[in-house]
């Protein structure tokens, strides 16, 4: 298994040639991190998250917000790619950052619908940026592991970087001792190729046919396995501790390969809805899993 150590970066050529190259790879990037906005919405049903069938816990968004979201932030994205390709900083990536989150911000009505994706798919996006290719068939992909990317080039910049004061995650990291966010992507992001892509993977053996299915059982396994500060900020401990026995016994049980699974599936849904508990980390990730999924060899 590739580490974070040992993750080669490219040498690559300041010219403008490559330049342009890097300007359309990045608009594919951008393409790819919307699109797994974008699955992850269509992804019903996940436990108290919001999807294209009902707005889960939440009452201030639904799905025409997180579209609108989505479309607004596409150009960061890309700008982030580009960004990567230029060997960028983190003080030059979080500029990006901030510009996206006030984009969003403006398309939402002051609704925080994609931070922890600006954040997460965004450094992966830079990641992408400054390794990605693009095979004879038109398709880009990775030859590199893009979380040991991210750790390699910018985790240290990211563990010493500035915690914000009044956001949800900081406040919990002072309350819980959670890592969140930034520990996740310095680390390399484990809960992606340790959690994620293995079960995105798995699912895909017991229902070949069913990307819904698939996406489903992802979703499942990270909520069971990941410390996610949005479940912590709204349910405390107590409420994260149900949501991870309430999404293993899901799994326990037989997941997507029960008789009924949708059926089950949808009642842990109604029992994070009852409870308000939505994990949107975790949803977060998934997005997440998809784009490295796509992406890498």
């Amino acid at each position: 298994m590739e580490t974070a150590s040992s993750a080669t970066l490219p040498d690559v050529a300041s010219t403008p040639a490559s330049r342009s190259q890097s300007r359309h790879l990045a608009d594919l990037i951008a393409a790819c991190a919307v699109n797994s906005l974008m699955q992850e919405l269509a992804t019903w049903p996940k436990p108290g998250l919001i999807s294209h069938v009902d707005s889960g816990s939440h009452t201030d968004m639904d799905a025409a917000t997180l579209q609108a979201s989505a479309e607004a932030i596409r150009p960061f994205f890309a700008e982030l790619a580009l960004a990567g390709a230029e060997y960028a900083g983190m003080g030059r990536l979080r500029s990006i950052g901030v510009r996206a989150e006030s984009a969003m911000m403006s398309a939402t009505g002051g609704i925080n619908t994609h931070r922890g994706a600006i954040f997460g798919l965004g450094l992966l996006c830079a990641a992408a940026g400054l390794v990605a290719e693009k095979a004879e068939s038109g398709r880009i992909f990775s030859p590199a592991r893009l979380g040991a990317v991210v750790s390699q080039q910018w985790g240290e910049e990211i563990r010493q970087g500035p915690i914000p004061l009044f956001s949800h995650g900081s406040s919990v990291l002072r309350r819980y001792g959670a890592g969140g966010a930034r520990a996740e992507a310095a680390s390399g992001f484990p809960s992606i190729y340790e959690v994620g892509l293995p079960a995105l993977r798995e699912a895909r053996s017991i229902a070949p046919h069913d990307a819904e299915a698939a996406r489903i059982h992802a979703c499942f396994a990270l909520i069971s396995k990941v410390e996610d500060t949005n479940l912590l900020h709204r349910g405390g401990a107590e409420g994260a501790r149900y949501a991870a026995e309430a999404a293993a016994d899901f799994l326990s049980n037989g997941g997507i390969g029960a008789t009924g699974w949708r059926n089950a599936a949808a009642a842990v849904h109604a029992g994070f809805v009852s409870r308000r508990l939505s994990p949107g980390g975790c949803a977060d990730l998934l997005a997440m899993t998809l784009f490295v999924d796509f992406l890498e060899v």
